[in-house]
């Protein structure tokens, strides 16, 4: 490690929070993080070991400067879109907005039940604060000066979140480390994405790699490249430039599977091929990579069948929104969800209790590592200190042990999914405030505790496409590879991430404030913060009816437990869904022929999987193909082309933002929208 590298990488981490809300909302192109392999960052990578580096001559970076660089801008991508700035101060205000909206807001008086440090203050100067935020401040071509910012507005709530936020995420980054070397040195998951990058990077006294003299790299690069820039070249010419269309179209066969049409199978018959993810199942077991595919189609069915008999396992079946509401297809994939943590817990047990026992101050011969246990004795203090945040908000103490627990299940098995697939784009559709909602009972956690646990969610869980965990868990991967040491870079992307939000928050809400409506989505403006409070007013209007509203808020630590009464058809669907895994699970293990991976039910009912499910197959298929007609020598001689083609779509996405950047600074036009990966 040396001092440019750490330097570097907190300029990339600097540059990716400065931009990224700016290309995304302004320009509208492919999000430049968008997912657990941002464009932006393995884009520049690929341009500057091709072209820059080598022209650096004695000044050029090392593949082990560089795998630092890439971990510490990398942790910091969580920060300027999905991962939290996409709805992090629209979640803030905008409830304030809608509260003088909706009457039954009004009425049940849902906004009264949020403390009020986890909202933005707007009793000092509505007009500014919050009129500002909705109408922007900027007129006309004249933007506003960055000093006018109200902060005064934002204080109170801040110093709540920002703490909050950064105390999970050092955790996270520390459950990283303890969790890397059990999965990478015992149990020797494949990291696709880590595989992918280290080939990248130059080799041992050379400035370039290696794979760059390969002419099969060069062939899928270029192809893939070729595809997309004329495409992009179509949104500008369309008179002039034909469009290579990357979609299946099978939608003839619909009549013929009526069932699955009922599932929603209709967009699956119209498979999108992403050359990225063809290229990544090159390097995943063909197990996983068959069950990724076959999923969507798998649940479409069931849930044409259950649609049949009436039940819709999508829809909610208490609250009004189905994304934050209980639905049987979130409790499905909670119980897959806790079935891969047995799985993961139960494998790596040894491990695991060696590192705990030691952490704790235990006696334990060998089987731990230093900075794996060090990394333990972090996540278990900074867990702590997450839980006492909560309590002093107002949560019940037993409430915040569970919901932690909970949202890091959800977080862990993330990354294990990264790490033994390289599945880059996933949404678990489940979070701990839904299932405490389901476990308990709304007359058991009343609706203040509900709410809280929800105005959480929507700023740390609600879009997990871009989580630092996964992050972490390729990064890790990548400095192994490269004999980096962990526990100092760790440590640095904890850096990166105060850094991060120290650039990012101040220019989100700067572009917030500028522009108003104008750059508002119908996800982070018109969804998002609307949905803890529909879901109070519909759990108000619930114990209102049973007459068990004052009974319900009046409870509070154990009493809460008298009262319990889980969801049943929730508990039903939680234990289809465990029950699955660990069936799927001990056959994988009992049979060697056994076809599909039990990873297939964290995934399956979830959007991403729907967008890649076509290109998982076809990416299984050809591996399939080449590994039965070639054997291992064709495969091996193939792998240059594989890695092209994820470097030719990397690279496909960042040309257009590139373009579309310098296009908007000389013109002040906006440029053509063009999106590859899904938005």
């Amino acid at each position: 490690m040396t001092v440019r590298s750490v330097l570097l990488g907190l300029l990339g981490a600097v540059l990716i929070c400065g931009c990224a809300f700016f290309n995304d909302r302004i320009l509208k192109q492919t999000f430049l993080v968008g997912n657990n392999m941002p464009v932006s960052v393995y884009g520049a990578l690929i341009l500057f070991v091709l072209f820059l580096n080598p022209l650096m001559k004695r000044w050029a970076l090392r593949g082990r400067e560089l795998a630092v660089i890439l971990a510490i801008t990398l942790a910091a991508c969580c920060i300027p879109a999905a991962g939290l700035l996409r709805c992090f101060t629209s979640s803030l205000i905008l409830p304030h907005k809608y509260n003088q909206e909706k009457d039954g807001w009004r009425d049940q008086k849902v906004l009264e039940l949020a403390p009020k440090q986890m909202l933005a203050d707007i009793s000092q100067n509505e007009d500014e604060v919050l009129t500002g935020f909705v109408q922007g401040m900027g007129k006309g071509d004249e933007h506003m000066p960055f000093g006018k910012i109200p902060w005064y507005g934002w204080t109170r709530t801040l110093l709540f979140w920002l703490p909050l936020i950064l105390t999970i995420w050092a955790a996270l980054v520390a459950l990283s480390v303890v969790l890397h070397r059990q999965w990478s040195q015992h149990e020797h998951l494949p990291y696709p994405i880590a595989t992918f990058t280290n080939a990248l990077l130059p080799e041992k006294g050379r400035a370039g790699s290696g794979l760059f003299h390969s002419r099969l790299f060069w062939i899928g690069m270029l192809g893939v490249l070729i595809i997309h820039l004329n495409n992009f070249a179509h949104e500008w010419f369309p008179d002039y430039v034909i469009q290579v269309t990357r979609q299946i179209d099978l939608t003839a066969l619909s009549p013929l599977v009526p069932t699955f049409i009922k599932g929603g199978g209709w967009s699956l018959l119209k498979p999108t091929i992403f050359f990225c993810v063809i290229g990544i199942v090159y390097f995943v077991p063909t197990d996983a990579s068959l069950s990724f595919g076959l999923g969507p189609y798998v649940w479409a069915v069931i849930v044409g069948t259950f649609a049949g008999y009436g039940m819709d396992l999508n829809g909610a079946v208490e609250g009004t929104d189905a994304y934050t509401a209980l639905t049987p297809r979130a409790f499905v994939l909670f119980g897959a969800n806790v079935g891969v943590l047995v799985a993961i817990l139960y494998t790596g047990r040894h491990y695991y209790s060696a590192v705990m026992r030691r952490s704790l101050g235990l006696r334990v011969k060998g089987g731990a590592d230093r900075t794996g246990v060090w990394a333990c004795r972090v996540f278990l203090v900074l867990m702590v200190l997450f839980v006492v945040q909560l309590v002093l908000v107002g949560l019940d103490w037993q409430l915040a042990v569970l919901y932690s627990a909970i949202a890091v299940l959800f977080f862990a098995v993330m990354a294990r999914i990264i790490a033994e697939t390289g599945l880059f784009y996933m949404q678990p559709y489940f979070f701990p405030c839904l299932v405490l909602w389901g476990l308990f009972g709304v007359g058991a956690l009343g609706a203040k505790s509900l709410l809280i646990m929800q105005l959480v969610t929507m700023v740390l869980l609600i879009d997990p496409r871009e989580t630092l965990m996964p992050f972490m868990t390729n990064s890790l991967k990548l400095l192994e590879l490269r004999n980096v040491k962990l526990g100092r870079t760790a440590s640095l992307c904890v850096l990166a991430l105060i850094l991060g939000l120290c650039i990012g928050l101040p220019i989100t809400l700067y572009i917030q404030y500028d522009q108003g409506s104008t750059i508002w989505e119908g996800w982070a403006e018109r969804s998002v913060p609307l949905m803890p409070f529909n879901n109070a007013v519909a759990v108000k209007h619930k114990l209102v009816a049973q007459g068990a509203l004052e009974s319900a808020e009046a409870r509070s630590g154990w009493n809460r437990f008298g009262a319990l009464a889980p969801n049943r058809t929730c508990m039903w669907a939680m234990g289809a869904g465990l029950g699955l895994v660990l069936l799927f699970a001990a056959a994988r293990l009992r049979f060697t022929w056994w076809p599909l991976h039990p990873l297939m039910f964290v995934v399956w009912s979830t959007y991403p999987m729907r967008n890649f499910c076509g290109s998982f197959l076809l990416g299984w298929l050809a591996k399939i193909l080449i590994t039965k007609y070639g054997g291992s020598r064709l495969y091996n001689r193939l792998k240059p082309l594989m890695i092209g083609l994820i470097a030719g779509e990397v690279l496909g996405a960042i040309f257009p933002s590139i373009i579309g950047a310098v296009y908007y600074f000389v013109t002040g036009d906006m440029p053509k929208r063009f999106q590859i990966l899904p938005g």
